[in-house]
């Protein structure tokens, strides 16, 4: 590949059923990259991009999944990501190393609980978009009320590029705003375009939606503004730069829109991402420089007593520099990890050795492959601005590898903290082996997937980003290692906090003969805001030597060592500020491990005196069922402790926004179904930590004390 102005890295990404993956397989029909659409559910094979029998059979999007296809001179490399909240990773990984995004919007649902959340892993990464607006054919579909919700809930300038001929089933195809022409899609699948002039029913409509595409363009270009005080006519050859230009620097959102499933709109949008998305070349990617040199630099340049900052460095997309990676997805296979791979600048070469700089191991490519969802092709080398998968790559998401010549990080991917834990447990003992092996391998994969060991009863713990998350895994294990499991309740993710300042003056002595332990600890512990950042926060405030320096790190780790697991209920501690501020040491019997201890002890007593609160994790849920189903689901909610945060009706469908806590809303699913005869559906996802009611807390700690003493009794 030589020119990189004619590559494109894009996503697709949206809330649950807007259409992603039937978007996505007509892209790769129309560009000719398969020569027969499937559908998402039917009793076909299940869409191209869905290839897990699992996917298959529930007629969801689980992992991401990727491609490529060319359309005219250009080549797209397109990923395909989940819309459900619990697989919130996989757009996050995939949005760290995309250049730009199609956000689908349903033309009923408009901007839903999820759409809100990739817009946010959209803007974290300043990634430009496009918005599509699918679904036109469907009854209740209205483009102007979506536009209005792109206006108001993401805060961005939506800049409609199309209106359309007709809504519902009445929808005909679009107009094309910039070329003033109207487009219609015919053929048994849409797979001829035939462009004429705007009928006659439509012009007006045409004409007004063009002068408002202008005026919001003129916002960013003088020259245009000039043209439409003097009345002249502006051609589309400079619309489309003044268009490009203000979605790559994310002052507009451009909005198109059609069907996929009815196969209408779709080669436009592709048109569009040519036209109007990134090429590698158009994105700034920086690394942090991590050579000796740069350090020596920054530290420098620091002014005394302060943390020298990072030394940053811009990559370039070319060949020709040393190269540049990131590793941002790892999936286990039979003969070996397949690594995906972002090339940010350099080349790589089947067989090179290229070196990993967050653990400084050296690495062998064994092979290297262009995917095409989960088939494959040889490649002999990649570069700068691709995206391939290696086999013999051993790392984790987000690691940086670098060729000879470079010693960069860039940064790394954002992982949520999982809220919901379960037990499991194979049903035969010699089901334990497979099931430790498979655990192993989805952790790896899936940063958000953690499994720990409960000390106590030695039982196997998993947390994950919801109950849909933690049963795909456990079906997993069962189809593909062939392990039956048994899992426990789900667990919810409490944390406790400290709701007043309380001081500390701690001593650890232990003299048996010999050289002895002692440390001295003086200061006081703060509950930090809600709200915080941070969970922990440590502050040295020792003067004059009273402890040496050498000696303060220890106590910060003991403190640490403490938070784990509080004094109500063995929780994790968060939103807590450790403030040293005097303390004694003694020649020969202090050490570090001696105010390690000081600090792990003194934490765990000062807590006991500081007014400790649990903290329950609250969803924000989305509710859409029938209108005459609201009052009955609004008064469910509210008995369990849900706060309806708005509600509102689209044709004949209610759609009911609330806040409720995690642990009333396990077995929500079959509640919904039965309350609403199974019409009902909803979403839910993670938002914030918040205190526990008083009367709550007590029930909660009671009942944990109770399941702790069970387990220790069977573990006996």
């Amino acid at each position: 590949m030589n020119d990189l102005s004619k590559l494109r890295n894009i996503g697709i990404s949206a809330h649950i059923d807007s259409g992603k993956t039937t978007l996505t397989e007509r892209i790769l029909f129309y560009s000719g990259r398969i020569h027969r659409m499937n559908e998402v559910k039917g009793d076909g094979d299940g869409a191209t991009m869905d290839y897990m029998d699992l996917e298959k059979e529930r007629g969801i999007t689980i992992t991401s999944a990727c491609t490529r296809v060319e359309w005219g001179e250009h080549l797209i490399n397109i990923i395909d990501t989940p819309g459900h909240v619990d697989f919130t990773v996989e757009v996050e990984r995939s949005l760290r190393v995309l250049d730009g995004a199609i956000l689908v919007l349903c033309a009923v649902g408009g901007v839903q609980s999820q759409s809100l959340t990739v817009d946010r892993q959209m803007k974290r990464y300043h990634i430009p978009r496009i918005a599509f607006i699918n679904k036109m054919d469907r009854t209740g579909a209205n483009p102007d009320k979506v536009i209005a919700q792109v206006k108001e809930k993401l805060g961005v300038t939506p800049l409609p590029l199309q209106i359309p001929m007709g809504c519902e089933s009445r929808f005909q195809g679009v107009i094309d705003l910039v070329e003033m022409q109207a487009i219609f899609f015919e053929g048994e699948r849409g797979e001829k375009v035939r462009i004429e002039a705007i009928p006659e029913e439509f012009a007006d409509a045409a004409k007004t939606a063009r002068a408002h595409l202008l005026e919001t363009l003129s916002l960013f270009d003088d020259s245009l503004m000039e043209a439409l005080l003097e009345e002249r006519e502006v051609p589309a050859e400079k619309i489309i730069p003044l268009i490009r230009e203000a979605t790559l620097s994310q002052d507009v959102t451009p909005v198109m829109m059609g069907t996929a499933y009815k196969n209408k709109g779709v080669q436009e949008l592709i048109d569009a991402i040519v036209a109007f998305l990134p090429s590698p070349l158009d994105r700034q990617v920086e690394a942090t420089d991590l050579s000796k040199k740069a350090n020596d630099a920054a530290k420098a340049a620091a002014p005394e007593g302060t943390k020298p900052e990072p030394v940053k460095v811009k990559l370039q997309a070319i060949p020709d520099a040393p190269l540049v990676c990131m590793a941002f997805k790892t999936v286990e296979e039979q003969f070996g990890q397949l690594t995906y791979v972002r090339l940010y600048q350099g080349k790589l070469a089947r067989g090179e050795t290229v070196t990993n700089t967050r653990t400084g191991r050296k690495v062998r490519i064994g092979r290297l492959l262009r995917m095409h969802a989960d088939q494959r092709e040889d490649l002999d080398l990649a570069e700068a601005g691709d995206i391939v998968a290696a086999v013999g790559l051993d790392c984790a998401s987000g690691d940086t590898f670098c060729g000879p010549g470079a010693d960069y990080a860039l940064e790394s991917i954002f992982v949520p903290e999982p809220v919901i834990k379960l037990s499991i447990e194979p049903l035969k003992r010699e089901g334990s082996d497979k099931m430790a092996k498979a655990l192993e391998r989805f952790r790896r994969e899936d940063p958000t997937f953690r499994v720990t060991s409960d000390e106590e009863t030695g039982q196997t713990l998993i947390a994950g980003m919801g109950q849909l998350h933690l049963e795909i895994y456990v079906e997993r294990i069962r189809r593909e290692y062939k392990v039956e499991c048994q899992v426990g309740e789900p667990r919810v993710a409490y944390r406790e906090t400290p709701t007043r300042e309380t001081e500390f003056n701690h001593k650890h002595k232990k003299q048996t003969g010999g050289s002895g332990q002692y440390a001295h600890i003086v200061g006081r512990i703060k509950p930090l805001p809600e709200d915080s950042t941070v969970p922990y926060e440590f502050v040295d405030e020792v003067f004059g030597g009273r402890i040496p320096r050498e000696y303060i790190p220890a106590v910060d780790a003991g403190f640490q060592r403490a938070l784990p697991k509080g004094p109500l209920c063995e929780c994790e501690v968060v939103n807590v500020q450790a403030i040293l501020e005097d303390g004694s040491y003694h020649d020969v019997d202090s050490s570090e491990m001696a105010f390690n201890i000081a600090g792990f002890n003194c934490m765990r007593e000062t807590l006991k005196k500081a007014g400790m609160v649990l903290l329950e994790p609250i969803m924000t849920l989305e509710v859409e069922a029938p209108s005459e189903f609201q009052g009955s689901i609004s008064g469910h909610l509210s008995s369990k402790r849900g706060l309806i945060t708005s509600s509102e009706i689209q044709a004949g469908v209610s759609v009911l926004r609330a806040e409720v806590p995690l642990a009333t809303m396990f077995d929500y699913a079959n509640e919904l179904r039965s309350m609403t005869q199974g019409k009902g559906s909803f979403t839910m996802e993670f938002n914030r930590y918040k205190q526990v009611p008083k009367s709550i807390q007590e029930e909660v700690i009671v009942r944990r004390r109770e399941e702790k003493e069970e387990k220790l009794a069977l573990a006996r």
